[in-house]
């Protein structure tokens, strides 16, 4: 067994625990390993290890490892930010786009969605931190929320989407606890959201990575985007 392999076994046996812990059924949550800057062989591995959702930030990365793998049964996910440019690629490529960041992209990958005879999975990007070198729909005031809805719904109205729920990413804390108030605040923007927008189902939130996983899985993360923890370092 390779140490990816130990790595994913050893996070598969946390995110259970941690979703127990939080009187969770542990298949609410799904893990989606990141795969950015690793190589084709490291992927294989953990794919071997029982992977079968993957995340990758930069489309030009990301298509070399699709094709190499297109025999195995894989949902490639885009976590990163994309591009206008680079939207017929997501729809092509990619199982959904986890980093639906603006109305500009949504509008994109609705026309080239129609164009591919699908319905693209998306997840809303926001950014509740109101960090500058963070992208996302601008989600850190709630006094600014009813007009973030008011935003979102145009994109909720684009029939070749299919909105499934939030995505963000906290700032990076050495103390993991320090990022709970930002799930927290992801978890009552889907309320609110809910309430004002309910043609869509909101139920996914993905949040938490390899440092603070089990605390946004106790705060209602239903995926988790682990990397390092189980690919080790970028190259």
């Amino acid at each position: 067994m390779t140490n990816i392999e130990r790595n994913y076994k050893e996070i598969r046996e946390r995110i259970v625990t941690a979703a127990r812990r939080a009187d969770r059924d542990p298949d609410c949550v799904r893990l989606v390993v990141v795969t950015k800057g690793q190589p084709l062989q490291a992927v294989e591995h953990v794919v071997a290890a029982g992977a079968c959702c993957l995340g990758e930030n930069y489309v030009e990365e990301a298509l070399p490892k699709i094709q190499a793998l297109a025999g195995n049964e894989i949902e490639w996910r885009m976590i990163g930010h994309v591009q206008s440019r680079k939207a017929r690629e997501i729809v092509e490529n990619f199982s959904g786009c986890d980093a639906l960041d603006s109305l500009r992209l949504a509008i994109r990958l609705d026309r080239f969605a129609a164009q591919a005879g699908r319905r693209l999975p998306v997840l809303l990007e926001c950014n509740v931190s109101g960090e500058t070198s963070k992208f996302g729909f601008a989600a850190w005031d709630r006094n600014n929320w009813p007009g973030l809805a008011t935003e979102l719904a145009q994109v909720v109205e684009l029939p070749n989407l299919q909105v499934r729920g939030l995505m963000t990413m906290p700032p990076v804390f050495d103390d993991p606890q320090r990022a709970r108030p930002y799930f927290q605040c992801l978890r009552e923007l889907q309320k609110y959201l809910g309430e004002r927008l309910p043609q869509v189902n909101w139920s996914e939130l993905s949040m938490g990575m390899s440092g603070d996983f089990e605390i946004a899985i106790q705060e209602g993360a239903t995926l988790v985007r682990i990397g390092t923890a189980i690919m080790g370092p970028r190259n």
